[in-house]
């Protein structure tokens, strides 16, 4: 005789089979199974997300830190470049107040009319070579050893006339010297450098309106509506796209932080310039100008007129030859100092 527990049938195991055949049931599982795979691609998205994210703020900070390395050695190079324009700057207000002393110590030392020519003269000359040994300006020499000439011509004694044709010959030596006005090229290299941080860079460059197309054609009335409204649509969707040849195929793209960096380099090649213009270097001059000048064509818009300024002013510069040797005066300087010895001996004798 069998037990209750051995007559007691088991569950059904078809059971859960017969659920899966209710569309409810099937659609709740497709439902889970879309929203698992939803999940797990999501969690891979977020994934590839940061480990992207991370690795652009690794770039940054790298291209942050270059870029801070190249700023520190901007300013480093121009500060020395600026010490060293303040020593000369220096040097030539030394010479300057030395001519001022001397103007008055030859003042009051000259107590005759020919012996304080003779001082003036010298100081003339003095200036006039100071002028061309520590700042090239030859205009400022002309003018100097011009009023020495002329203070000679004045007077009528026949021992002045050897130092009188010294000078002449300096001054028309001075003259032949092609492009010497180094003060005038000097304020040029300062206007360039003036106008860089305003001169528009080559990507900010905007088209330029269709040339010699009329906003709105003047149709006469003819009385053809669509005609018209057809010829107005089709005047808009031009309008739409515009193709425009740059000069340059490929205008940098910088960041603000790169164009001024970009300026900062352009001046500090103008500093050097004007540098070399003082040295007269003009192997370095020319280097430095035609640098100047690459960037320039290369990342500024050339269609600005401050940008054709600048590049028409180092055009110029670039022509110019800085590297000629200026004659020195030390003939001249010479032979009115033996002048003035010889006349402070005669005098010396007399008494």
């Amino acid at each position: 005789m069998e037990t209750p527990q051995q007559t007691e049938a088991p569950p059904d195991a078809g059971g859960w089979r017969s659920a899966l055949r209710r569309p409810a049931v099937r659609i709740g599982l497709v439902a889970v199974l879309v929203v698992v795979a939803q999940w797990v691609d999501t969690r891979m998205q977020v994934a590839s997300l940061q480990q992207e994210l991370a690795r652009r703020l690794a770039d940054s900070e790298s291209i942050a830190k270059e870029g801070r390395g190249l700023a520190r050695q901007m300013q480093e190079a121009q500060a020395a470049q600026l010490a060293k324009i303040s020593v000369l700057e220096a040097r030539l207000a030394e010479t300057q107040s030395q001519a001022v002393a001397l103007e008055a110590m030859y003042q009051e030392l000259s107590s005759s009319r020919d012996e304080r020519l003779l001082a003036e003269v010298e100081q003339a000359v003095v200036i006039a070579m100071q002028q061309l040994q520590f700042s090239g300006n030859v205009e400022a020499a002309l003018i100097a050893l011009q009023g020495a000439e002329a203070r000679l011509a004045r007077s009528v004694q026949p021992q002045f006339l050897p130092a009188r044709k010294l000078i002449a010959r300096d001054i028309e030596r001075l003259k032949g010297i092609p492009g010497a006005n180094i003060s005038g090229l000097s304020l040029k290299i300062e206007s360039v450098v003036a106008a860089a941080d305003g001169l528009p860079l080559a990507y900010e460059q905007r088209p330029r309106p269709a040339a010699g197309a009329p906003a709105r054609a003047a149709n006469p009335a003819t009385g053809d509506f669509w005609r018209e409204l057809a010829a107005d649509m089709w005047r808009e969707m031009r309008q739409l796209v515009r193709i425009e040849r740059i000069d340059h195929g490929d205008p940098a793209l910088l960041a603000p932080q790169q164009s001024y960096f970009l300026r900062e380099n352009l001046k500090l090649r103008l500093l050097n310039a004007r540098l070399a213009l003082l040295q007269r270097d003009g192997r370095v001059f020319r280097e430095e100008i035609r640098q100047a000048r690459e960037q320039l064509d290369r990342y500024f818009d050339g269609r600005a007129k401050p940008v054709q300024a600048a590049q028409a002013t180092l055009t110029t510069l670039a022509t110019t030859d800085v590297s000629f040797d200026l004659p020195g005066l030390a003939e001249t300087l010479a032979a009115l100092r033996n002048l003035k010895v010889a006349r402070e001996r005669r005098g010396v004798a007399a008494k």
